[in-house]
């Protein structure tokens, strides 16, 4: 009988080879050419998950090396079909031009428990061994992924979120549409809050909102190069670039005037601005006094602002993770490249950090539009 299955499956007899493989598999299931050949059923028929799981399950309960070879061959031709279905589905996810642009794909944090469910998933989708699967999948704060076209992007997030493992994508382009403004101080807090600042053309202006408007407030640090003297384990006198201090920034994000309200600790003028207390105090004047340029006088300034404005926006979620966020994107230079970071440092030198920062923010700003429509 094994050898009739054997010839129509030659002939391509599909029809027969089932017929005849039927009775077998109730008086000999465990027969591994009768296991065989009921994965080639399954493969010539198109289920090719299902050949999937009869062939490993073959590989072990059988030593046969005829077997054994020709399994693997199978597997092959499984491995072969999968991607090129899958180069089809990328190359029709990017057929059309507005697919085309570059986009990032993030990865979003899972639990420990979620992590070791999905990791097979995750190896499966992206082509990678379990340990590196397991490695590339985030528990903290998200994660930069890879950079691309966005269909072909898209094509993958689905897949990823099909099998449990949370992402998202966004093109560059929908972060450069992103309005920024330098806030340079509040000039009022109410009945509504007024902010002087300047616009990507560096003209000054003023912006009244609602508090209500602002959906997240998103805050990070950006570090201070300086060149500093340093002796070598020779003794011997070298220059290096260390980190002297950091920049602190909170973006505010207006989702319905599609824009950010950005701050820094260097640039923000308590001198202009209200009076600024831990207590968020509702009768605020503007201040009339000069405040000391020491750092720990910024500092503790700029603690002051930042606890007056979370008082003030209890409906906004606080983004803190900007540095282990960076931590996985900043040694992708050339996408970085890309993005115009708005961060207004003196820099003696370039630094990925300030796109990495607008990115940052970017991404949120998008993804908060994209599911509240």
């Amino acid at each position: 009988m094994i050898e009739q299955i054997a010839i129509a499956f030659e002939n391509k007899d599909y029809k027969t080879a089932a017929k005849l493989l039927k009775p077998l598999l109730q008086d000999s299931p465990d027969n591994p050419w009768v296991v065989f050949y009921l994965a080639r059923l399954h493969e010539v028929s198109g289920k090719y998950a299902e050949a999937e799981k009869v062939y490993r399950r073959l590989l072990l309960i059988t030593t046969n090396n005829k077997i054994v070879t020709q399994t693997r061959q199978g597997l092959q031709r499984l491995e072969d079909i999968r991607k090129e279905e899958k180069q089809r589905a990328i190359a029709q996810a990017t057929s059309e031009p507005s697919n085309t642009e570059l986009g990032v794909l993030i990865l979003e944090p899972l639990d420990n428990e979620q992590k070791n469910l999905v990791a097979a998933n995750f190896a499966q989708i992206m082509q990678l061994d379990a340990y590196t699967a397991r490695l590339l999948l985030p528990t903290r704060s998200w994660k930069y992924y890879r950079a691309g076209r966005i269909g072909e992007l898209k094509f993958y997030g689905m897949q990823l979120q099909q099998a449990g493992i949370p992402c998202f994508w966004i093109t560059i382009k929908a972060i450069a549409q992103i309005q920024v403004y330098q806030v340079q101080y509040f000039s009022e807090s109410q009945p509504k809050p007024t902010v002087i600042c300047s616009d990507q053309r560096n003209i000054v202006g003023s912006l009244t909102f609602d508090w209500a408007e602002v959906s997240a407030q998103v805050l990070g640090l950006l570090p201070i190069f300086e060149e500093v003297v340093d002796v070598n384990a020779n003794r011997q006198f070298e220059r290096k670039t260390k980190t002297q201090d950091y920049a602190q920034f909170c973006d505010l994000h207006l989702p319905q005037r599609h824009c950010i309200l950005r701050m820094c600790d260097r640039s923000y003028d308590f001198h202009q601005s209200l009076e600024i207390t831990p207590a968020a105090n509702q009768n605020l004047t503007r201040s009339n006094w000069t405040p000391s340029v020491s750092q720990n006088t910024i500092r503790i300034n700029w603690n002051n602002l930042v606890t007056w404005l979370t008082n003030y926006l209890p409906q906004a979620t606080i983004w803190s993770d900007f540095t282990p966020f960076a931590e996985t994107v900043l040694e992708q230079m050339e996408m970085l490249g890309n993005i115009q970071s708005h961060i207004h440092l003196f820099r003696r030198d370039k630094t990925y950090w300030d796109p990495a920062f607008h990115l940052y923010s970017g991404l949120i700003f998008n993804k908060d539009m994209a599911q509240n429509h």
